[in-house]
């Protein structure tokens, strides 16, 4: 597989990650079996995948435990990014970035993951309570233990409301950066982007490339849309949070179709091993060589299948195909 460098520390990966969230966290817990998912991070890293995306708040625990198995055997093979600051507890998930609880944190990570250092130590999300810079100085003190890597800014979640044609969704996310880089540098931004998700491509992403820093594609195939085998009106399981999200009701489902109508001709023209997945990974791909996404995924087929997007070289006649498909609808949040 292709390697990419991204980052001040020139951290060295797969052009491809693998999301390892809903081997754990958030999807419906009946499809949440740890012996495929071990089989599918052992299929990713065979397939020349090295950057294991996972944090501390996804099980809670368990998903950085299932890396440790993993990582015992195969750690040479593979870059670990986690993250802390989200507690999760009964029925809610609160914020911590008190500097104390930081070090801590990344103990219990080093513990779970059965290793002696984190490649990416990301922010989950800042504390409100907590002056940014003093939480990313406890994670800089990390790095001068020898304990991470390098250090990155996850801005996934909840976004501004768009105030206005234009609006920068990720403004808030900018200003945090600007601080924290004064700090200590980021070597990579986690943030959401697809092509049914492309507000990031207005400065967020722009911010990243002018800085060096390097940018992890959440969701890159937008909670499964875009792999075109979800059903509109298929339904989902009563905990998967795809069953209360506007985007996923069978109206907006059918409406957005012609998305993935889109990436499947895109993809046909390629040869007939080709899917519309991969074509939605090249297009992240295509944004810029510090841009490496990071699809998730729960079984050893999709993770193979997604890895191979790192082959696919999409054309300029493709590129203008994908940029002409209608915009998608419905809202996000």
């Amino acid at each position: 597989m292709e390697r990419r460098t991204i980052g001040a520390a020139a951290l060295d990966v797969g052009a491809v990650g693998l999301g390892c969230m809903p081997m754990n966290w958030a999807y419906s817990a009946s499809q949440q079996r740890g012996d495929r998912s071990l089989r599918t991070v052992h299929a990713a890293l065979d397939a020349g995948v090295s950057l294991l995306d996972t944090a501390d708040m996804y099980g809670p625990f368990t998903n950085e435990l299932l890396l440790g198995r993993v990582l015992k055997e195969r750690r040479a093979e593979a870059f670990v990014s986690t993250k802390c600051g989200l507690l999760v507890g009964d029925q809610h998930v609160v914020a911590n970035g008190r500097p104390g609880y930081v070090r801590r944190a990344c103990d219990a990570s080093l513990r779970r993951l059965q290793t002696d250092v984190i490649d990416l130590y990301q922010l989950h999300r800042a504390d409100p309570e907590v002056p940014v810079e003093e939480t990313w100085g406890a994670m800089a003190e990390l790095v001068s233990a020898g304990k991470v890597r390098a250090l990155g800014l996850c801005a996934v979640g909840p976004r501004a409301p768009r105030r206005g044609a234009g609006a920068d969704l990720y403004e808030g996310t900018i200003r945090q950066l600007e601080r924290v880089q004064q700090v200590f540098p980021v070597s990579a931004v986690e943030a959401e982007l697809s092509v049914w998700s492309p507000e990031a491509l207005e400065r967020l992403l722009p911010w990243c490339e002018a800085r060096g820093v390097g940018f992890l594609a959440a969701m890159p195939l937008g909670n499964g849309f875009l792999t075109g085998t979800l059903t509109p009106g298929g339904g989902f399981e009563p905990d998967d949070p795809r069953a209360r999200h506007p985007r996923f009701t069978a109206e907006m489902m059918a409406a957005n179709q012609p998305l993935v109508a889109g990436l499947r001709r895109v993809a046909a023209r390629h040869g007939a091993q080709v899917t519309p997945a991969q074509v939605a990974l090249a297009w992240a791909l295509g944004r810029g060589p510090h841009v490496v996404p990071i699809p998730g995924a729960k079984r050893e087929r999709w993770a193979v299948e997604n890895a191979g997007a790192a082959d696919l070289v999409l054309t300029p006649a493709d590129l203008a195909e994908i940029a002409l498909l209608p915009p998608p609808r419905g809202s996000w949040d």
